[in-house]
């Protein structure tokens, strides 16, 4: 203890100022909401951390131009003060760590109550310290997804499977929030509180599947993530294991020998096998091919992989089902669940998917990374991909909180004068004759604003009477162009899982045919 009184100054007795018992309500509930604020951030945070109705309801869809799109909403994002921010000023760390706004809109929200620390108002100079809970009130908008409906493939008391579109993220992530499979479920099939077994990349359709229980989705999620070995096929085909390198193919001589091998052949040694559909470039090799090239994270921001020798073992068998004479439907047996593991290795291989929007792109060298040969720095990779991104709108589809899928069009006058007249979707130009107009106010009678939590469907058209518009929102300002729902997709599809006892598949989707054409999209 350090005793700061001057050392020759008489000690004077200071009352201690009595505590009003307001004020010590006010610290109590101060401290109790806190304390629940930090609980309710952690739920969230966990795995399977399941959402209240009153999330929700936050807001509803509307289907338009062939998309599911969400009403613009506020959002309250929360986190505890990072170590490496202890002792820094607020809006320092705002304009550093979370770029998706310049600092003056920080600025903004902090002066405006916004932007909160311990959900009180703070000054643009505050230093934060340990367990602040930081709180920032957005009006979200989310990117729109295709309105292809999630079709329930199984359903028990255990386990729901089902065939996910491309194009919809399967749990929030960056921009995705109600346009993701979880909250698309639980708001229009009241399928609430899933866990997930496993995950699909955003553009990758097919199975998909969650537990209804904590039990039965811990079984199958280890089951699925802790597969070893190969199984041994039937009729007299042997094993080939992962010694095998990718650069010098080895096949399996007049596979399958029966075509019941593409059949059902799950309950082999136990395992869990998982089987997928992709259209590759070219003509691939009619034998089967194995490739074990290891595959490491480039980025986890931007969400890009490679073949590298720094990477993680893992293992695909691909075996050509069709070719039309300019691409190839694949069947992909991966043996291990890494990353973008069978896009990154049929890149490798030089058989690209054919609408790859990352990893059949020139930016890897002009042989798109055939081989491994990309020709620049990984640093220089994420460069280039971002600087592409800013131009051609493609990267970040899983998600990124920094990176906008479509550029802006139209200012906001001319958006407000847009709605005016026609009574159209800030995201989309066309205009509404008078039987749609009518059509549209009586859907909207029927739907009321956040409560599809039940079956209900979303709207059938836009209604302007559930936009909410923030005169402070960057998003508001600007017009967003639609993507095509043919730009959504990509030619890679989850078919089949198997496992012990259990076994899933879905349709197979209309690219995959052995007579389609690019003139069929």
């Amino acid at each position: 203890q350090v005793d700061l009184k001057p050392l020759r100054e008489a000690t004077i007795a200071v009352p201690t100022p009595k505590i009003s018992e307001k004020r010590k309500a006010d610290e109590a509930d101060a401290s109790k909401d806190l304390k629940k604020a930090k609980l309710e951030t952690k739920a969230l945070k966990a795995k399977r951390p399941g959402f209240t109705d009153e999330r929700y309801n936050e807001t509803s869809y509307y289907v338009e131009n062939g998309l599911r799109k969400v009403y613009p909403y506020y959002f309250t994002f929360t986190t505890f003060t990072k170590g490496r921010w202890v002792g820094e000023k607020i809006l320092e760390v705002f304009a550093r760590e979370f770029r998706a706004h310049p600092a003056e809109e920080y600025e903004r929200c902090i002066r405006a109550g916004t932007l909160t620390v311990n959900y009180q108002k703070v000054d643009v100079d505050y230093r934060l310290r340990h367990n602040d809970l930081l709180a920032n009130v957005v009006h979200r908008h989310e990117v729109p997804v295709t309105s292809e409906p999630i079709t329930v493939i199984h359903m028990d008391e255990d386990v729901v499977v089902v065939n996910k579109p491309a194009s919809i993220p399967v749990h929030p992530c960056g921009r995705y929030r109600h346009n993701t499979v979880v909250f698309i479920l639980a708001k229009e099939y009241n399928l609430k509180n899933l866990r997930t077994i496993h995950r699909l990349d955003r553009l990758t359709s097919g199975i998909l599947l969650f537990g209804r229980t904590p039990k039965k989705a811990r079984q199958m999620e280890h089951q699925i993530r802790n597969r070893q070995g190969f199984a041994k096929y039937p009729h007299g085909i042997s094993t080939i294991f992962i010694e095998m390198d990718c650069r010098r193919w080895r096949s399996v001589p007049d596979w399958p020998p029966d075509a019941s091998l593409l059949g059902p052949q799950c309950d082999l040694a136990g395992e869990v096998h998982k089987q997928y559909v992709c259209r590759v470039e070219g003509e691939f090799p009619e034998e089967e091919v194995v490739c074990s090239e290891p595959i490491e994270v480039v980025s986890y921001k931007i969400g890009v992989c490679k073949v590298s020798e720094k990477g993680k073992d893992c293992v695909t068998r691909f075996k050509r089902l069709s070719y039309n004479g300019k691409s190839s439907v694949v069947l992909c047996k991966p043996q291990t669940g890494r990353m973008h593991q069978i896009r990154v290795h049929l890149q490798y291989l030089g058989y690209p998917v054919v609408n790859d929007p990352l990893y059949n792109h020139v930016v890897f060298g002009p042989e798109k990374g055939k081989g491994g040969n990309i020709g620049k720095t990984d640093q220089e990779l994420v460069r280039d991909l971002i600087s592409i991104h800013n131009a051609e709108n493609w990267l970040g589809m899983d998600g990124d909180s920094e990176m906008s899928l479509f550029k802006p069009k139209l200012d906001m006058e001319e958006r407000v004068l847009n709605n005016d007249k026609d009574g159209s979707s800030p995201s989309s130009t066309p205009g509404l004759g008078e039987e749609e107009q009518q059509q549209q106010q009586e859907q909207s009678l029927k739907v009321t604003v956040g409560t599809q939590t039940g079956s209900e469907p979303p709207d059938s058209s836009f209604t302007n009477d559930k936009m909410t518009v923030d005169p402070h929102c960057y998003e508001c300002k600007v017009k967003y162009r639609d993507p095509k729902p043919s730009d959504l997709v990509m030619y890679l599809h989850a078919w089949r899982y198997c496992g012990p006892g259990w076994e899933y598949e879905t349709p197979l989707p209309a690219w995959a045919a052995s007579d389609w054409t690019e003139e069929d999209r």
